[in-house]
């Protein structure tokens, strides 16, 4: 197996990705990539790991498309990992964890756009502030309103409120959903320090705390791997977000994915709380 390093190595995990939606992320990779090394050329390179778990041995990869492949040959070095199926979104990243040689490493998601100067911001907060190990940025949907994505510990209650409720329900519980979605913190200007779960969407990590981890909790098919992540983290190193580093991300929703989601959602959720402490209300 090759080894990735020495500046920047990313990650994605790619499960019935849109292919239009692939490009889009990777394009904005490559783009972030390109002024990253421009204004830092001596960074060291980056490297991208894409693992497929929607590709089992019998199966196509949705990366042999020609437009994919076209995108993915802008970067270099660059592996592929498939050919063992679905087996989930932590432990997909996990694979491209070994023989990590670079700085830092980033966990990306594949339904997400950087900001063409995103890493280079990033990798220069985290340059001149040691004492933090993962960066989380600001997180926009596609209409360019904010997203709440760094969350306080969160009760059961919390959780079924905002992800199955309906709209109207959920007016009823906005103050609640405003403290657990850190509203009175999180937005385009402050850095805050330390918020207690970031999004799974872009973790930016220097590498050597995640290899202390030892990465995802492989104990998660999908769903709370990040909320898991945050809080090991913290036992280790700062967290901190910071608005100057700018990516939009495609909205989620486990209610609105049927019935498996569902119960992958209630799982995943039942073993976080075992793992980290029952908050019900």
């Amino acid at each position: 197996m090759s080894t990735l390093g020495p500046g920047l190595s990313v990650s994605i995990v790619v499960y019935r990705s849109a292919p239009a939606v692939l490009v889009a992320t990777l394009s904005s990779l490559a783009a972030a990539v390109k002024e990253l090394n421009q204004s830092d050329p001596q960074r060291g390179g980056v490297s991208l790991c894409v693992i497929d778990n929607d590709h089992a041995h019998e199966a196509q990869s949705v990366l042999e498309r020609p437009d994919l492949e076209k995108v993915l040959a802008q970067f270099d070095p660059v592996r592929l990992l498939e050919g063992h199926g679905n087996i989930g979104y932590g432990r997909g990243h996990n694979l491209a964890l070994e023989n990590l040689t670079s700085a830092y490493h980033l966990v990306l998601n594949p339904d997400v756009v950087l900001a063409p100067d995103s890493l280079a911001r990033a990798l220069r907060f985290l340059d001149e502030h040691r004492e933090f190990g993962l960066l989380a940025p600001r997180i926009l949907d596609p209409a360019g309103h904010q997203q709440f994505l760094c969350r306080r510990y969160p009760s059961l209650l919390d959780l079924l409120v905002r992800g199955f409720f309906p709209a109207p329900w959920r007016a009823h519980f906005a103050k609640r959903l405003a403290h657990y979605e850190m509203r009175d913190l999180i937005g385009p200007s402050q850095v805050v320090r330390d918020p207690p779960i970031v999004s799974g969407c872009f973790m930016l990590f220097r590498t050597d705390v995640l290899r202390r981890l030892g990465g995802f909790d492989p104990g998660y098919f999908l769903y709370f791997e990040d909320y898991d992540l945050s809080l090991r983290a913290a036992r280790l190193a700062g967290l901190v977000y910071v608005p100057s580093v700018v990516i939009e991300h495609g909205a989620g929703g486990a209610a609105r994915k049927g019935v498996r989601h569902i119960a992958l959602f209630l799982r995943s959720a039942i073993r976080f709380f075992s793992t980290h402490g029952w908050k019900l209300v």
